[in-house]
């Protein structure tokens, strides 16, 4: 562990799930405090990585409005554009 400074907690679990955890523990040569902390740390990972995509997500939801705003204002100034350059070419025809 990176860290010099451990605090002990207690945690109450289901007997199967105990279980289950020690059978993985001792199939992996480990021990029950190393479980937990990659558990906590894997958890945390995915947990963030959620929150994550959930922003991005909402900021993709807010932006997608504006996005198709600026499109359209695009796109009718450049229809506008041509339209000029069609009438241009056809006045020097």
């Amino acid at each position: 562990m990176t860290t010099s400074t451990v605090t002990r907690i207690a945690i109450s679990l289901p007997e199967s799930l105990l279980a289950e955890v020690d059978a993985m523990v001792k199939a992996h040569n480990g021990n029950r405090s190393e479980f937990v902390r990659a558990a906590m740390r894997c958890y945390m990972r995915v947990r963030r990585h959620r929150e994550t995509l959930l922003q991005m997500q909402q900021g993709y939801l807010e932006m997608g409005a504006l996005n198709l705003e600026m499109a359209a204002e695009n796109l009718d100034e450049s229809w506008a554009l041509y339209e000029r350059f069609l009438l241009e070419e056809n006045a020097d025809a």
